[in-house]
């Protein structure tokens, strides 16, 4: 019995094919078996295409173009973060970074992402898919971002620890969502009339290492440079130092900004129309507060000078006398800015508090001559 031999369709069974080659005249042999493979074959190597600029609107990627704030963020525990593994729609979703700061991921379980940026966090993700998928490529975005514990300290109306919402949008990633410098100043109360705003640090830890960063808040104020109003990270302390002189242009600017608070109180009592609390905007010089009480009391007032007590930090008060100039402009001699809390005491001229002398001792006669007098002090007859 000879073996058979295929040609076309049509079988021979003949020892010897005439016109055919003697190489397919060999008897044939059964093809191997190929296995399926399990894993998806990669793309040849291949120019990738010129794509359009990304918008908002297109899928984020390891590091969105015009977003700075992903390079720089790092994961922290809260965070919430989109997985998407090309090719392996089954290990891609939503994934929420642990209190131990690690994901907790189908197939390779816990991998730690703490103090990685989204770039870094993608290639730790990739590295540990290698074994079940074939290049992976990884995607991350920032579904929600973790609140933002930060300190405060210095030069603020109200400095301490305080806790700030991220409102992060997967669809529109942009730098409202996260916390600022200016917002953290603005939580703390806004800044003192002594803060030196050309050296504000930020304190960062990251890996181990406190990093320190100055930044010029003044540079935003003047040419509106907003590179200088960093993005924080949890654990950021910001220290706002005492500035040594300020001019009196510059405090008036300083007290217009936004990082200063809408208003202060300060107390204008004695000799005044209306004594009692005045709000008044930061860095009001003097005679406006005087004015905002009504002004001196014609009769009665000490016009030339006044008392400023200025509380201080350690808890003691300074007393000193100020001469009363209203058509001066803001200087420190004689009309000077103020600050919170700051009190004015207006006194008695000499006349008035001779007419409450006479008042007191000699009764209703005393009370005819205190307004006898009154009436020359009008006239600034007397001091």
């Amino acid at each position: 019995m000879r073996s058979p031999i295929i040609l076309g369709l049509m079988v021979f069974n003949t020892g010897a094919v005439i016109g055919l080659p003697p190489v397919l005249a060999q008897p044939a042999t059964e093809l191997p078996q190929l296995q399926p493979e399990l894993q998806p074959e990669p793309a040849p190597d291949l120019p990738a295409p010129a794509l359009p600029p990304a918008t908002p609107e297109d899928t984020p990627t390891r590091t969105p173009a015009g977003t700075d704030w992903t390079a720089a963020y790092m994961l922290g525990a809260g965070d919430r973060i989109a997985i998407d593994i090309f090719g392996a729609p089954q290990y891609s979703g939503e994934a929420l970074v642990l209190s131990d700061g690690s994901l907790n991921l189908l197939r390779v379980g816990r991998v730690p992402v703490q103090g990685l940026t989204l770039e870094q966090a993608a290639d730790a993700i990739s590295a540990q898919y290698a074994t079940f998928v074939r290049r992976p490529l990884v995607t991350l975005a920032l579904v929600q971002g973790r609140p933002v514990r930060i300190g405060v300290s210095g030069q603020v109306n109200r400095p301490g620890s305080y806790t700030i919402e991220t409102n992060t949008d997967n669809a529109a990633q942009n730098l409202s969502d996260f916390p600022t410098l200016t917002e953290a100043i603005r939580l703390a109360g806004g800044i003192t009339s002594q803060a030196d705003l050309r050296q504000v640090e930020v304190r960062r830890q990251s890996q181990g290492k406190i990093e320190s960063r100055q930044v010029d808040l003044w540079s935003l104020l003047q040419t509106g440079d907003m590179t200088q109003d960093v993005i924080l990270q949890a654990g950021d302390a910001i220290v706002i130092p005492e500035v040594a002189a300020l001019s009196a242009e510059e405090s008036l600017q300083l007290g217009s900004s936004s990082f200063s608070p809408e208003t202060i109180q300060v107390y204008v009592v004695g000799e005044v129309q209306s004594p009692g609390p005045v709000s008044v905007l930061p860095n009001t010089p003097m005679n406006q507060a005087l004015l905002a009480a009504g002004g001196f009391n014609n009769r009665r007032a000490r016009r030339s000078t006044v008392e400023l007590v200025r509380l201080q930090p350690d808890g003691t008060a300074q007393r000193r006398t100020v001469a009363v100039d209203f058509g001066e402009g803001v200087t420190e001699e004689t009309n000077p800015t103020l600050r919170n809390n700051d009190v004015i005491v207006v006194g008695r001229s000499g006349v008035a508090a001779f007419g409450d002398s006479t008042e007191t001792v000699l009764g209703p006669f005393g009370r005819i001559l205190s307004n006898i007098l009154g009436v020359f002090n009008i006239f600034n007859l007397f001091d």
